[in-house]
């Protein structure tokens, strides 16, 4: 996105304060005004005090009240305008720095999991911050100064002219050398700064991806790996930022030459013109003056440009991100079907990731409500990924799913995820409070609900035990319970959402046998009366499903109940036999 079309979409971002930054943008023009009168004024003053020997007085005092009088006005009216000006710019700045932080973190979470797992959630966030903080910096920053500089070179110049164009012409002279040097330097230093941005998140990325595993990096002593590969990441930081940083000091040394030779030049152009009779000594000091004022705003200008030009790869990540679109798109006619009966149907479904192979071939099954549907099979047969075109994670490529006779992609996302819940094989708790993390399956549940819940999920007993009950924290993924503790609360969570059908996928796998007693207790009263999908690999799990579908390869083998499969000797007797020899599958 080029570098004007890019801060012309952050302006544009503004939203519904689009008028108040119009109104702001006409404050700036009335300011300038103001601005341009105070060293005309001054001026003025500095012509009658010239000619005040030969003037009456009475008519001296009276003409210099006047004069003093105005400016008087002039400066108050100024003072009271920027702050009028700071005022809604900060208020403006602030509160769309929080609406665009908050329509990003919506937008992530509505992502699907494949973009998830192409990005760091370290990453994520340190767009998400630091991107927001340049926006406000960026408002706040040329709505509250710099818009006053930009109107002033629309408005003084030509007013300059008006006055004396022979000085005016050394002021617009001074303008061209601040735009060239500018421009020219952006030109040189845009791709430097945005590799740069690019090793800051991989920074960001590093150190999260670091300390989201401290365990393995404690246990595999990787701490001075760790240390060393964030270092190496800063230095490349480094010795691709000190170039961009020289150039822009060249920059400063010149404008401020620039400046320094215009002041000089005002000051010697304006004696030979006074000496020819045709500038007063009011009228240079007066462009002294507009001098002073115009190198002030045209330096505080490339300061503000210089720093368009550090951010802007930030905001164009934060852009990339808002511009993601999600690979299953909600239809505009999608219809909300309320409390589905359960009845899943896959009708001839294919699936491959796009510029891949095909996972899933030709998947065709009906689950009946209430009915309990096993997937096994080995790794990678597709189960899992049949269960995420459920979910509408991904869309089929070929066929299509139904939920109560209606196509999946014609349901809207919230009303197709409200009547699935799942229970997976880990159970993702937030660093909440254990009531926090269960009022996520339904929001407006009440304490009674909630403790009706857990009683089911074997989950009640070990709760109240807790140091504060219901309000104690788990820690970051749970980290303060026991991985039994952790399943039934998840367990507990679905029971609370109630949704007709359901997924368990490897809820038990990773329990031992002891526990995984008290959780199958606690399965028995979640699948009760709903449509119930089985992703196991321990078959002793599946021996009560009304139907189990062995997956091979991408599509359904075998189907059938667990006696009927063992009875026909194929591919999932050889899976139990497998499982019998390790002890996995009782025999009865």
């Amino acid at each position: 996105m080029g570098f004007l079309k890019l801060y012309g979409r952050v302006l544009w971002m503004l939203g519904s304060d689009r008028p108040m930054a119009l109104g702001l943008v006409i404050a700036a023009l009335g300011l300038a005004g103001l601005q341009f009168l105070e060293p005309v004024l001054f001026g003025r003053v500095v012509d009658l005090l010239s000619r005040s020997d030969r003037m009456e007085t009475a008519a001296l005092w009276s003409e210099a009240t006047q004069l003093l009088v105005i400016w008087g006005v002039v400066g108050l009216a100024g003072i009271a305008g920027n702050v009028a000006v700071g005022l809604f710019a900060d208020r403006m700045a602030h509160r769309n720095r929080l609406r665009v932080m908050h329509d990003y973190f919506q937008h992530v979470l509505a992502l699907p999991l494949s973009f998830h797992g192409d990005t760091q959630s370290g990453r994520l966030m340190k767009i998400m911050l630091v991107g927001t903080d340049n926006l406000f910096g960026l408002w706040l920053g040329f709505f509250r100064e710099h818009v006053i500089t930009f109107v002033s070179l629309v408005v003084l110049l030509p007013l300059t002219m008006a006055m004396n164009w022979r000085l005016g012409l050394l002021l617009a002279a001074l303008v061209v050398v601040f735009a060239v040097v500018s421009a020219l330097v952006i030109r040189r230093t845009q791709e430097a700064q945005a590799k740069v941005e690019a090793f800051h998140s991989r920074l960001a990325g590093n150190a999260q991806d670091a300390l989201s595993n401290v365990v393995v990096v404690q246990s595999f002593t990787r701490l001075n790996s760790e240390a060393r590969l964030f270092g190496d990441i800063i230095r490349q930081v480094l010795d691709h930022q000190f170039p961009v940083l020289n150039w822009w000091a060249i920059v400063a040394v010149l404008t401020r030459a620039a400046s320094t030779i215009c002041v000089i030049a005002i000051f010697v152009f304006g004696t030979v013109l006074h000496v020819r009779g045709q500038a007063t000594v009011g009228e240079i000091v007066s462009f002294m003056g507009f001098a002073t004022l115009l190198i002030g705003r045209m330096e505080g200008a490339v300061g503000f440009v210089s720093h368009m030009v550090f951010v802007q790869p930030r905001i164009a990540e934060l852009f990339s991100v808002l511009d993601a679109r999600s690979s299953v798109p909600e239809a505009p006619d999608a219809q909300d079907i309320g409390r589905a009966t359960g009845e899943v149907a896959f009708e001839s479904v294919g699936f491959a990731y796009p510029g891949g192979p095909a996972i899933l071939r030709e998947v065709s099954f009906t689950a009946r409500p209430g009915q309990t549907i096993a997937l096994v099979g080995q790794t990678g047969a597709g189960k899992s990924t049949a269960m995420a075109l459920l979910q509408r994670l991904w869309d089929p490529s070929e066929g299509r799913i139904t939920l109560d006779g209606h196509d999946l992609r014609g349901i809207t996302l919230e009303s197709l995820r409200a009547n699935i819940g799942v229970v997976f094989q880990e159970s993702m708790l937030f660093s909440r409070t254990i009531r926090e993390n269960l009022l996520v399956g339904r929001p407006g549940a009440t304490q009674e609900e909630i403790e009706t819940a857990c009683r089911e999920a074997q989950a009640h007993d070990f709760i109240i035990r807790q140091p504060q009950g219901y309000d104690t924290l788990v820690g970051e993924r749970g980290a303060n319970l026991s991985g039994g503790q952790r399943q039934r609360l998840a367990i507990a969570r679905a029971l609370i959402k109630n949704p007709p059908v359901l997924i368990l996928d490897e809820a038990t796998s990773a329990l031992d046998a002891a526990t995984e007693a008290r959780v199958q207790k606690a399965l028995a009263a979640l699948m009760a009366g709903r449509t119930t999908f089985i992703i196991a690999h321990r078959l002793s799990t599946v021996r009560e499903a009304d139907e189990i579908l062995v997956f091979d390869g991408g599509h359904v083998a075998e189907r059938g109940p667990f006696a009927t499969l063992v009875a026909q000797d194929g591919r999932f007797a050889e899976l139990v036999r497998t499982q019998l020899a390790g002890g996995a599958v009782p025999a009865h």
